[in-house]
C-alpha cells in the first residue's frame, strides 16, 4: 500500500527481520493491596522487568544491528485493591542475526529471572521461534532489479527500505537464492491507500496485470 500502482521496490541483503514469541508468566503472592508487605506483588515486578528488557535494545545491541523488542499484552487479574497472584505477559522480538538472535532469548531470559528472584517472585519464560530474518540474494536482485528497470522504466523502479516485520518466504531464501520485492497496489486519487489488516485495505486492480506481466518477463528473461 505504501507504493503506488504501476511501481516496483526492491532490495538485496536483508530485508525482513526474524520474529520470535515470548511470554513471561509471573508468580508472586496476592492480597490486600493496602498491606502489600504481606504479598509479593507481581505487578511490580512485571513492570520492573518491562524496563530492564528494554536495555537489552538500547544498551546490549549493536547501533547498527536492527532490533525491536515489544510487549503487546500484559495480563493481572487482580482489583483496584487486590493485588493478583499472577501476571502474565507476552511481547515479541525482532532480529536480523542468528547469532545476536539467540542472544536476545539468553538474555531476556536471565534478566526476567533475575528481577523476579530479586524481588521474591518466581516467573517462567517461554520462547517460540518464528520465522528467521529474510535475506535476498544479492546477484538474483541485482539481476531482477535490472530487469525491472527494463519492464516499467527507472522511474518506476524504487530502492526498498528495510522492515522489523516478518515474512514466511524466508524459509525459502533459506534454502535457495531467492528475492522478494514489493508490487505497488495503491492509487491515492481513488482513495486506495489503506495499509495492510484495515478493514478498509483495497487495490487497484490495475496491478494484477503489473505483477503478472512482470512475473511473466523475470521468468522469460532469466530462462535465457
Amino acid at each position: 500500500p505504501g507504493i503506488g500502482v504501476g511501481h516496483f521496490a526492491i532490495r538485496p541483503g536483508p530485508l525482513m527481520a526474524a520474529a520470535d514469541r515470548f511470554e513471561i508468566i509471573i508468580e508472586g503472592k496476592g492480597g490486600h493491596a493496602a498491606r502489600p508487605h504481606a504479598s509479593i506483588d507481581p505487578v511490580v515486578t512485571a513492570s520492573h522487568i518491562i524496563v530492564a528488557l528494554q536495555q537489552i535494545v538500547s544498551r546490549n545491541a549493536d547501533p547498527v544491528m536492527p532490533t525491536v523488542l515489544s510487549f503487546g499484552r500484559i495480563m493481572g487479574e487482580g482489583r483496584t485493591n487486590i493485588i493478583p497472584d499472577t501476571v502474565q505477559m507476552e511481547g515479541t522480538v525482532r532480529t536480523y542475526s542468528e547469532s545476536w538472535r539467540k542472544e536476545v532469548h539468553q538474555r531476556i531470559i536471565r534478566i526476567a529471572e533475575g528481577i523476579a528472584t530479586g524481588m521474591g517472585a518466581t516467573c517462567e519464560v517461554k520462547i517460540a521461534h518464528g520465522y528467521p530474518f529474510l535475506n535476498n540474494d544479492p546477484g538474483l536482485t541485482e539481476k531482477l532489479n535490472a530487469l525491472a528497470v527494463d519492464y516499467l522504466g527507472r522511474e518506476h523502479v524504487k530502492d526498498l527500505d528495510q522492515r522489523m516485520t516478518a515474512e514466511d518466504f524466508a524459509y525459502f531464501a533459506e534454502k535457495v537464492p531467492s528475492c522478494m520485492y514489493r508490487l505497488g497496489i495503491s492509487n491515492e486519487a481513488q482513495g486506495l491507500s489503506s495499509n495492510l489488516h484495515t478493514s478498509t485495505f483495497d487495490v487497484d486492480e490495475r496491478s494484477l496485470e503489473t505483477g503478472t506481466g512482470m512475473m511473466a518477463w523475470f521468468a522469460v528473461k532469466l530462462l535465457e
